[in-house]
Order: C-alpha cells, then structure tokens, then sequence
C-alpha cells in the first residue's frame, strides 16, 4: 500500500497548482526539469505575463491537480532530472514545503523560481532546493521605484531580506531581472548591478520584457545600451540577455 503524503495526512490540503510545463532545458541550469506552476502572487507588476496566476482561485479549468502531478512525476523518473516550482509566486503557499518533500522523494532535484516575496517561507524552504532563481525587479535601495513596478509597498524591503537569506543559504542561486525600458532606465540597470555585485552576486541573467499593447517599448532592440551590457558583464562572474 502507498505511503500517505504529508498532505493527505493533514486532511487533504495540497498544493495549488495553475500549470505544468512537463520538460523545459532552460528553467534550472545544467538540468532537464518540469515546471510546476504554482497559483497566486501578490505582486501585481506591470509587465506580468502570467496574469492568470496572481489570483489564488484558479480561474484556469486545465490545471492539474496536485495528486495528479505527483502521480505524474513518479511515471517521469529517469527521464527528467529536476522539478522547478515556480508561479505566481510558489512562497504563497503553505503546501510548498510538503510538495517538495514529495517530490524529492521521487528522486528529483529541486528548483524554485522567487520573486522575494515571503522572506521567512523562503528560509523555511531553502534547505529543500538545489538551486533558486531568485527575481530582483529593480534597485533595491530605491524603495519608492521598487514599489511603483510591483505595484506593492515594502516590496524592496522583502526581496532584500529575500536576496539575504539566499546568500546566507549557500544554495546555488541566479539573481534574475526583468527589465523593460519604460520601468528600468539604463542608469537603473547600473546602479542596481552595482548593489548586487557589492552584496556579493556572481550570477545575473537580464531578461528583456516583451513588448506589449499595455507596456510598449518602440525601441527595445537597442535596450539596453550597449555601454550598459558591458558594464554588466564585467561585473558578474556570469551574465546573460536573454531575450523572446
């Protein structure tokens, strides 16, 4: 008979899961991992391309349930290496932990996509992840920029307690920045690379924000400059554009 999961166990609550992206190479480095997507996020930042997971009641009818996906991973060993979770913001929910015991159960690492939202679920869950990527959305000690582009006060003051508890961790970890040239100018980019590399970040990876109908960006193929990127470059051990 199967063991009971942590979660059945406590009367059935699980994780709330919005979607499931079954194999991905480039969500956590080095390995071929799922992506479980995880339902709600209480930042509201105005390039969101996942709008249908900031709320915590689904309003998506195709998503898997919980039991379903780890019924599914255990039918995936061998053929995957790792399961990231990622959202919304995965931290929002007190399930996590227990998904992520379960899951590394079955034989998978562990990867977490983080906006910096809970500090102290973030703690709670670093001795159970391989390896975070960690969203830093603007610079950090310009609470009131910070703020305006998630549309939450304090946000700042989170992810920096975010970033603090990941670099006292020891997990491996990339700081990533969404960047978009209505929200983030040039000189923002330089000086939020200055305060990552004066705390002690190695690895930052840059992704330009697809231009929208709601958030233009007419010139977005010289965004950002390219002073900026060599800049950037010659600050971390490892950095990247990525760019849709």
């Amino acid at each position: 008979m199967p063991a009971e999961s942590p979660a059945a166990a406590r009367g059935g609550r699980f994780l709330r899961v919005g979607g499931l992206t079954p194999f991905t190479s480039i969500d956590f480095p080095g390995r071929l991992s799922a992506v479980v997507f995880v339902q709600g996020c209480p930042l509201r930042c105005t390039y969101c391309h996942n709008p249908h997971l900031q709320t915590r009641q689904a309003p998506v009818d195709s998503a898997p349930q919980w039991t379903q996906v780890r019924e599914w991973l255990s039918r995936r060993q061998g053929l995957i290496d790792a399961v990231v979770f990622s959202g919304g913001e995965p931290t929002v929910d007190p399930m996590l932990p227990d998904a992520m015991r379960e899951t590394r159960a079955l034989g998978f690492a562990i990867g977490l996509h983080s906006a910096g939202t809970h500090p102290r679920r973030l703690a709670h869950v670093l001795p159970l992840i391989d390896w975070i990527g960690l969203d830093i959305k603007a610079p950090l000690d310009d609470s009131a920029a910070y703020d305006r582009l998630t549309g939450i006060r304090g946000s700042a003051a989170n992810a920096l307690a975010c970033l603090n508890a990941v670099l006292d961790s020891g997990v491996k970890f990339e700081v990533r920045t969404t960047a978009h040239p209505l929200w983030l100018s040039d000189a923002a980019l330089v000086q939020l690379t200055r305060d990552l590399k004066h705390r002690g970040v190695r690895n930052h990876v840059l992704q330009i924000a697809r231009s929208t109908a709601q958030q233009p960006a007419p010139h977005m193929l010289d965004y950002p400059c390219g002073e900026t990127i060599e800049f950037m470059s010659s600050c971390f051990d490892s950095f990247s554009i990525r760019r849709d």
